[in-house]
């Protein structure tokens, strides 16, 4: 009996994928949980696991093929015939006419036979990463699970490659501009975020708040963590953002109103901190969340948020990582953008932008100085969130991190 391998739904609203590649062609043997392809849907890059075994028949979706449709066929499996998986043992022959058995050959007469071809297993991120660094698949041997290839096995191999190796990284290879008028098709993920950013500006009635937060004393406070965590046993570095998304923590719990959605039957409020972190990807923008932020000190979250956002640029997120949350923090500081207002990532009710840090005049008193300024700009819906909510949650914002030594106490 044949079965339909359709194209999965993942995730909340994902109404279609596209095929990156098939990992298993037409008359495979399949089990179950093999990786069959790697799919590309508007939030991420995944990987399509056998649910049944069997015999991949034909293959009705090419890699590189437009996007189709969720529940569309995709592939059909075939039960796997028993003959082709266990041969019949052969009936042993009577002793008095068994023939003497020739004496076996070394091995390495086998040898003019060639080994039959091997399917080559990579992770997705494995995958990219090879191609960004030059090497190729083929010459490694996986340390992954089945002998499948991961990063590290990557990083390994570029580590080891000889200095004059000519050939130069994928990434040093920019590919020609597009000549004018060329039309490049939407991926999946940039119709997507085209979708939701057009449907949140036109039916979320946005407001804006601004405050600029003196960074003096924050400033003093990070390089002041990064010199005893890079000293100790297990160095890490914290980033500005990490300071920033803790703070952004603190005050949704100080002051927990703005932890809500709207529906339509009412004001939802969420019973946890779960913040997102908009994460820039090549291919458009994507908010993984770190789960419960508001219990976590500043170093498991600093390590959460890497870990996203490695998961994120690798194509490795699953739905329930980037789906939900209370509030998103987008940071464009590192780009130079003193500030600027982002649009709200539904069904969250507000997004906090934060722009660079730069020297500006300030005023101490009555004398004129010269300190570290950022600015941030809160984007709320007005349905779940007032004016006076919205100001008093920028307040403890900019109380955080004007006083860092309440963030880490």
């Amino acid at each position: 009996m044949d079965i339909e391998v359709v194209m999965p739904a993942i995730g909340a609203g994902t109404t279609e994928g596209r095929i990156l590649q098939w990992l298993k062609q037409s008359g495979d043997n399949v089990k179950v949980g093999d990786i069959l392809a790697e799919i590309e849907t508007d939030k991420a890059v995944i990987e399509l696991e056998a649910l049944d075994s069997g015999v991949l028949g034909r293959i009705h979706v090419e890699a590189g093929d437009s996007a189709v449709p969720v529940g569309d066929v995709i592939a059909t499996l075939s039960a796997a015939p028993a003959a082709r998986d266990a041969p019949a043992a052969p009936v042993p022959a009577a002793p008095e006419l068994a023939a003497p058995l020739p004496a076996p050959r070394p091995a390495a007469a086998a040898s003019p036979v060639e080994p039959p071809a091997h399917r080559l297993f990579a992770s997705p991120s494995a995958r990219r990463l090879a191609r960004i660094m030059g090497v190729d698949l083929n010459a490694l041997a996986g340390s992954g699970p089945n002998g499948r290839i991961v990063r590290v096995d990557i990083e390994q191999a570029a580590g080891r490659r000889p200095v004059d190796d000519a050939r130069p990284p994928a990434a040093a290879v920019k590919p020609a501009p597009a000549p004018v008028g060329a039309l490049t098709p939407h991926t999946p993920m940039r119709a997507a975020i085209a979708r939701r950013l057009a449907q949140s500006k036109q039916q979320i009635p946005h407001f804006y708040l601004t405050v600029d937060c003196r960074m003096d004393a924050m400033m003093a406070a990070r390089e002041s963590l990064n010199d005893r965590a890079q000293a100790g046993p297990d160095p890490v570095r914290y980033s500005l953002n990490d300071l920033l998304m803790l703070a952004v923590a603190r005050a949704v719990a100080t002051v927990p109103e703005i932890n809500a959605q709207w529906t339509d039957d009412g004001v939802l409020r969420q019973d946890q901190v779960d913040l997102s972190v908009a994460v820039a990807l090549e291919t458009g923008l994507i908010t993984p969340i770190v789960r419960d932020a508001g219990r976590m000190g500043l170093r498991e979250l600093s390590a959460q948020i890497r870990q996203l956002a490695e998961q994120a640029r690798s194509g490795r997120l699953r739905p329930e990582q980037y789906e939900g949350g209370s509030l998103t923090v987008s940071n464009l500081g590192m780009h130079g953008v003193k500030s600027f207002a982002a649009i709200i990532n539904p069904p969250q009710s507000a997004i906090l932008a934060a722009g660079a840090v730069t020297r500006q005049p300030v005023v101490d008193g009555d004398a004129l100085a010269i300190g570290h300024v950022m600015s941030l700009t809160l984007s709320a819906d007005h349905r779940v969130v007032d004016g006076a909510l919205g100001a008093r949650f920028l307040k403890e914002v900019r109380h955080f991190m004007e006083h860092p030594i309440e963030l880490i106490l």
